[in-house]
C-alpha cells in the first residue's frame, strides 16, 4: 500500500464506497485551459485522474477523444509538456492519484527509460498504454517497474480465462475493464453484464478493478459503482469541451467551471450509490 493509487483504493474500500476516475486530454484545447481543469478535479470529486497523452492515431479512441487529441496537437502539445503540466499538478496536490494513458509511439521516441524516470519525478503513478500487448511489453515494462511505476492493464468483455491470467501477470495499480467490445464514447453497456464480467475477475486478482467506457451520465455511474471499484468517464467530458469552444476552437469562458460541475454530478452519483 506504498503507492497513492494503492493508498486511494485502500481508503476508497475503508469508506465503503467505489472511486470516480476522469479522463481528460492533455493541451486540450489548450494547455492553461488544460491546467485550470486538471486543478478543479479532486475538488470536483475525482478519486483518480487519468491524462491523455494526445497521439496522432489513436486507434482505440472514439470520435470525442480522437477529436480531443488532434485539438492538444493542434496546440503543439508535446510529451514534455504533458509531464511538466503533471508536475505542476503534483506540486499543489501530493495525494490525487495521476495514470498517464496513450500510446507507445511517443514514449518510444521519449525513450522508454527515460520516460519512465521522467514520469516518476513529475509525480504520476501509473500508466495504460492501449496499444501494448503482455507479450510485447518487454520494452516498456521492467522501466516502468524500476521506476516505480504501475503498469495498468486492460480487460474486455471478451477475455476469457487463459487471457485473464496473461493479462493479470504485470499488471499494477487496478484493473481497467473496458465495459463494451469497441472504441471509447460509442455507445453504452449494460449493468448487470458488465457485474457478471466483474464478478468473475475478482476470483483471479485482488487488484481493484476499475470499468469505463460507455458511462456517460450520473445515474450510470451509480450503477457502476454498485459492484465496481471504481467507474471512469471520460468522452462525456470530452464532449462537454467541445462544446464549449468557440468557431475558431478556442475556449470560451467558462469552460472549466462546466468541467467541473458535470465532475460533481457525476462524482454525486457515485458516492451515493452503495447508500442509496
Amino acid at each position: 500500500m506504498s503507492g497513492r493509487i494503492a493508498r486511494r483504493f485502500a481508503a476508497l474500500k475503508s469508506a465503503g464506497r467505489a472511486g470516480f476516475v476522469t479522463f481528460v486530454t492533455a493541451g486540450d484545447p489548450d494547455m492553461e485551459t488544460f491546467e485550470r481543469i486538471l486543478a478543479g478535479l479532486p475538488g470536483a470529486g475525482a478519486d483518480l485522474i487519468e491524462i491523455g497523452m494526445p497521439f496522432s492515431d489513436p486507434m482505440a479512441d472514439g470520435p470525442a477523444i480522437q477529436a480531443a487529441g488532434l485539438r492538444a496537437l493542434k496546440a503543439g502539445t508535446k510529451l514534455r509538456q504533458v509531464l511538466a503540466a503533471v508536475a505542476r499538478f503534483r506540486a499543489a496536490d501530493a495525494e490525487t492519484p495521476i495514470v498517464l494513458m496513450g500510446y507507445f509511439n511517443p514514449i518510444w521516441k521519449y525513450g522508454p527509460a527515460q520516460f519512465c524516470k521522467d514520469a516518476v519525478l513529475a509525480g504520476a503513478d501509473g500508466l495504460i498504454i492501449v496499444d501494448i500487448p503482455p507479450e510485447e511489453a518487454g520494452e516498456l515494462t521492467p522501466h516502468a517497474k524500476a521506476a516505480g511505476l504501475d503498469i495498468i492493464r486492460l480487460t474486455a468483455p471478451t477475455t476469457d480465462e487463459a487471457r485473464l491470467r496473461v493479462v493479470l501477470g504485470d499488471s499494477g495499480g487496478f484493473i481497467y475493464h473496458v465495459a463494451i467490445a469497441g472504441v471509447t464514447g460509442t455507445r453504452s453497456a449494460d449493468a448487470a453484464d458488465v457485474k457478471i464480467l466483474v464478478d468473475r475477475f475478482r476470483h483471479q486478482t485482488d487488484l481493484p478493478i476499475a470499468v469505463g467506457f460507455g458511462i456517460r451520465t450520473p445515474e450510470q455511474a451509480a450503477a457502476i459503482a454498485r459492484f465496481a471499484d471504481a467507474a471512469v468517464v471520460g468522452s462525456a467530458l470530452v464532449e462537454t469541451v467541445a462544446k464549449h469552444l468557440d468557431e475558431t476552437g478556442a475556449a470560451k469562458p467558462g469552460l472549466a467551471e462546466a468541467i467541473h460541475a458535470q465532475v460533481r454530478a457525476l462524482a454525486a452519483g457515485v458516492r451515493g450509490a452503495r447508500t442509496a
